[in-house]
């Protein structure tokens, strides 16, 4: 079991790679190595999938993933768990494929009760089979498009193909190579903006998360068709007010090279400047984390969690989220869940890319750690500023992140109407 998990790691490691025939290679032999034995399939076959909500036309929609949608890991998984279940209740029939084909019954049982079938065979198989019956076909991210599109386009030649962003790659690496002034990063930059332009235009209609990213590609793919389908978030309002609550709260897996660099530099820039006038605040990371990472931020005034399935109670007790992203793209699902709950965000420009955010209404924008810790100080000293940032950070997300907003984007998406 223990190998099998380390392989899997391996298998994801090397999608993020997103290069070389050498490495889609060896993806396909661990792929097959760990391919679910038949015992397994049986099982996923007794799972209830929730049935196509009635009313609407019967159509099949094939998406495809790096990996298994996991809300509690990621925000990715949060947007696209919304979205089957909007598929679901616009009467579609929805089959998932995880590339890496790490797909527990656990995994099956959540997403059944979505309405999505996941389907534990390799996809050129599948789709030999059962293309012809898909009327569309959502490809997550440059690497499973890359892999992907041409054998899309062979077996289901009548079906829409969406490509769905998550975040315009090139621009988070273009973003930490001008950071870091890393010449590999500056050509991997730059293959991924060729790339991923080029299936901009070889599928019918893109997905980005951000106004900022849809009007990139209205200048570099003029004549695309781009849908604008951001995070996808419930309302889940405040729960308890300014008293009683103490800390700082960051979520965000250090998988994701952004978010090991913001808790590194805040921990090192900012909180020291934090605790020199409010000794009592302590800053909580959530998310996933490795051994080493681990034991390398855990100090006095930080307090490590990994992953929780449940952000809600860390939500109501901590006085501030912080985002000090210094890089990344795309909107930053942890500042909408944070808002959703009336928690105040402090985060830099870069978070607040896509968040539609007036600094000191409701957020405060800060980019050098002087100017954060403040913005930290500020919030946790005055109430009133404090509920009327909360506030707003509701409201925010109410009208720019709503289901309703999301479904209509989706359906525009699929149908190629206005």
């Amino acid at each position: 079991m223990d190998i099998g998990w380390k392989l899997r790691r391996l298998l994801r490691l090397a999608q993020r790679a997103r290069g070389s025939i050498a490495i889609r290679g060896w993806r396909g032999t661990l792929r097959r190595a760990l391919r679910p034995r038949p015992a397994q399939q049986g099982v996923a076959e007794e799972i209830t999938i929730r049935l196509p909500a009635a009313g609407h036309r019967a159509r099949r929609i094939l998406v495809i993933e790096t990996m298994t949608p996991d809300p509690s890991r990621d925000s990715g998984s949060v947007r696209l768990s919304q979205i089957f279940a909007l598929l679901n209740a616009d009467g579609w029939q929805v089959d998932f494929i995880a590339d890496d084909g790490d797909a527990s019954v656990a995994d099956a049982v959540r997403l059944g009760a979505l309405g999505v079938r996941v389907v534990r065979e390799p996809v050129l198989q599948w789709l030999s089979r059962e293309g012809g019956s898909l009327d569309a076909v959502m490809l997550c991210r440059l690497p499973v498009a890359d892999q992907y599109v041409s054998v899309v386009r062979r077996f289901a030649p009548q079906a829409r193909v969406l490509f769905d962003t998550v975040d315009l790659h090139f621009i988070r690496e273009g973003r930490a190579a001008d950071l870091t002034g890393n010449a590999s990063l500056v050509r991997q930059a730059r293959r991924s903006r060729d790339r991923e332009l080029a299936m901009v235009s070889r599928c019918d209609v893109t997905l980005v998360v951000s106004e900022d990213e849809r009007s990139v590609l209205e200048r570099e793919a003029p004549g695309a068709s781009v849908e604008l389908l951001s995070n996808i978030h419930d309302v889940q309002g405040r729960v308890r007010g300014f008293d009683g609550r103490s800390g700082m709260l960051f979520v965000g897996g250090f998988g994701h090279p952004p978010n090991e660099d913001a808790v590194r530099w805040f921990i090192a820039e900012i909180l020291p400047r934090v605790r020199a006038e409010r000794d009592e605040m302590v800053l909580h990371v959530a998310g996933d984390i490795d051994a080493v990472s681990r034991r390398a931020i855990e100090r006095d005034g930080v307090v490590v969690h990994g992953r929780v399935p449940d952000l809600g109670p860390l939500h109501e007790q901590t006085l501030v989220s912080v985002a000090p992203l210094r890089f990344g793209a795309g909107v930053k699902g942890k500042v909408n869940q944070a808002m959703s709950h009336g928690l105040p965000v402090v985060l830099t420009t870069i978070a607040a890319e896509g968040m539609h955010l007036s600094d000191g209404v409701d957020a405060l924008v800060a980019d050098d750690p002087t100017a954060f810790a403040t913005a930290i100080v500020r919030l946790a000293s005055d109430e009133s500023l404090w509920l009327a940032v909360s506030d707003a950070g509701v409201d925010n997300v109410r009208r720019h992140f709503s289901v309703e907003n999301a479904r209509d984007a989706l359906r525009r998406a699929l149908d190629g109407g206005p």
